[in-house]
Order: C-alpha cells, then sequence, then structure tokens
C-alpha cells in the first residue's frame, strides 16, 4: 500500500496500525495452528464415527423363535444404531451360559428364572437384567384322545420327564394342587425325547414341555394334545427367559446393558406390529429356520414376550424364591434386589 506526505499523519498511523493488526492476528491464528496439534487432532476425532461396545450374549440353546428380537433387533441394526457390536453365540450345553456369565467370559446370557433362583442360592454371582419371554412356557402335556380331563386322573399313570430339579418341583406342586404326590405316579426319564414317548404312548403324560413348540409338534405328526398350564395349578407366576448378567460387574456394564434391553423393546414392538415381516427378517437369518414346526411355533410364541423388557416385577421373584424356600430347594430367601435389577431405575 502506498502513502503520499499529502496523507495525513493521523490516517497514515492508522492504516500502519491497522497492517500491524492483521499481522498480529495472522500470527496469533498460524499459532494456534501450529503449536496446539491436540486441538487439531480433537477436530479430527470429532468426524470419526464412534467406537462401538463389544456386548456377547449366549442364548439357552440354538435360535428359535423365542430368540425373535434379539434377531430381529441384530437385523435391523438396533443394537448398532445404539454403538452396540453384538455377538450372539449358541451354547453346545443349556445349563453352561450362566456358568460362564458368572465368569466373566460372557456378557450376558438368556437364561431361566427358575434356575436364577437357585443359582443364586448356590452362590452364583448372576443377576436378572431383562425379560425375554414374560409367561411360563412350561406345561404338562397328554394326548387330547386320553381321556385325562383332569390332573387327578394321572393316579398310577406314567409321566415322562427330560431332567430332574426344578421341573421336579414343579410336577410335585401341580399334583398336590389337584390331591396327589409323587408317590401316586411313575416317574419316567425319556431324556428329550418328550413329544415321541407321549405320541408312541410309552408314558401318559410329560412334564417340561415347552406348550409353544410341544403342542406344534405333536399336531405335526398328526396327534392333538391338551396342555395343563402349571401356573393354574397351585403354581406362583414366573418369566420363563430372562437375560442374566454379572452381579459383580453390573455397575461396569450397566450402559451397555440397557442399550441392549433397549434394543430389544423396540425390536419386540416391531414385530408384535409386524409380524408376518418380521418372521421373513427372522429366517432370513439362518435358512435353515424356516420350517412348518418354527413357523407353527412362531405364532404360538408371539403374545409371550415381553412388551416392557427391563421392567421388573419383583412379586413375581419374592413370591417363587418363597415358594421353592417353602419346598426345600433353597437354603435361605433372597431379597428381590440380589435376584433381580430394573436397569431403568434411579440409581
Amino acid at each position: 500500500m502506498m502513502t503520499s506526505r499529502s496523507t495525513p499523519w493521523y490516517r497514515r498511523l492508522a492504516m500502519n496500525l491497522g497492517l500491524f493488526g492483521l499481522t498480529l492476528v495472522g500470527l496469533a491464528l498460524f499459532g494456534l495452528t501450529s503449536a496446539s496439534p491436540a486441538l487439531a487432532q480433537d477436530n479430527d476425532d470429532d468426524l470419526a464415527p464412534p467406537q462401538m461396545i463389544p456386548l456377547s450374549v449366549m442364548l439357552d440353546w440354538y435360535v428359535n423363535p423365542v430368540h425373535a428380537p434379539i434377531i430381529i433387533a441384530k437385523q435391523r441394526g438396533l443394537f448398532e444404531k445404539r454403538g452396540l457390536d453384538v455377538d450372539i453365540q449358541s451354547p453346545a450345553d443349556p445349563s453352561v451360559p450362566p456358568k460362564l456369565v458368572a465368569a466373566g467370559r460372557i456378557d450376558l446370557a438368556v437364561s431361566y428364572q427358575p434356575q436364577l433362583h437357585l443359582q443364586v442360592d448356590q452362590g452364583l454371582p448372576v443377576v436378572r437384567v431383562g425379560t425375554l419371554i414374560a409367561t411360563p412356557l412350561n406345561a404338562l402335556l397328554v394326548r387330547a384322545d386320553s381321556g385325562i380331563d383332569d390332573i387327578s386322573q394321572l393316579a398310577g399313570k406314567k409321566i415322562g420327564y427330560s431332567v430332574g430339579g426344578v421341573e421336579e418341583v414343579l410336577l410335585a406342586a401341580m399334583l398336590e394342587h389337584n390331591g396327589l404326590s409323587l408317590k401316586d405316579v411313575e416317574m419316567v426319564n425319556v431324556n428329550f425325547s418328550l413329544t415321541p414317548a407321549l405320541i408312541s404312548e410309552k408314558v401318559d403324560a410329560v412334564t417340561g414341555a415347552f406348550r409353544n413348540f410341544e403342542l406344534a409338534q405333536m399336531k405335526q405328526e398328526g396327534v392333538e394334545g391338551k396342555a395343563f398350564y402349571i401356573e393354574e395349578q397351585g403354581i406362583p407366576d414366573y418369566d420363563e427367559l430372562i437375560f442374566v448378567a454379572n452381579r459383580d460387574t453390573l455397575d461396569q456394564h450397566r450402559d451397555a446393558d440397557r442399550r441392549f434391553m433397549d434394543a430389544i423393546g423396540e425390536a419386540t414392538s416391531w414385530i408384535i406390529n409386524h409380524p408376518d415381516d418380521a418372521w421373513q427378517s427372522f429366517i432370513g437369518y439362518d435358512p435353515s429356520l424356516d420350517t412348518p414346526l418354527n413357523a407353527a411355533a412362531w405364532k404360538a410364541t408371539l403374545p409371550r414376550f415381553a412388551l416392557r423388557p427391563s421392567a421388573l416385577d419383583t412379586k413375581r421373584y419374592r413370591d417363587f424364591e418363597a415358594f421353592l424356600l417353602e419346598r426345600g430347594q433353597i437354603k435361605a430367601q433372597s431379597p428381590v434386589s440380589r435376584l433381580a435389577v430394573d436397569l431403568n431405575a434411579s440409581q
């Protein structure tokens, strides 16, 4: 910029000061960017995608319709939307998942409320953090053509079962509710062949059958079945399938667990609203799932999903704990807070 001696002195001073000020601003900006690489790096980080939180989830068994909310949440990207990288695993042994959670090798596991009470009583550090199936599935089944219209008619009959423990306790309570005891029936271990044993009439009834599967399986084989629902036979209502986490490390993983349960809730709502589309998405996860039995079980299972997976019914856990204590299955009654938590409850 050129100035002449004819320019007034105060204008020349103002122009010089203006140039000096611009120079200072330029140096300041240069120093800010060159001397503060951390700040520049922070700006770059703002543009990077958020880091995903890994979460391992083990099912109670191989994938089937009872796991639909988990599979649909995966298929629809509901976990990813919440910053979760969920790894779904199936066990070789259904008794293993809670033990792996207790050992810290799995983050979450699908398990059963009745078993949870026994595991906590035995000192396993597991706690319920969500519900998948909100009603009992366990039922006592007979053939519809057996002539058995009341449980009291099972006196002197053969009852097939797969495993002892809780199943035997539930059956004993059902029998007592109808004036019988285990001494009045013959227990037959049919391993996991409940339906074949009943269809072939090797036994007169089976206990431990899932009402959403075994009834459909019997019908598929051309035999109608009749179910006696355990919650109508003197047994406290309970959640069949639940999600359990490690109680000792729950606070560290609470946020991730809460995000997971939110995704399960959104997936469940979508399934209920769009059952046909949900079925297509479900079998898209694994084509081998597309079977007539799974299709029938799908329809029978839909009404039983927990619409509010995180919500906790404390009465259910308190009543079932008291039920097991009364029957000598646990040594002491644990408080509900030791058995189950509501992840959305204020801390």
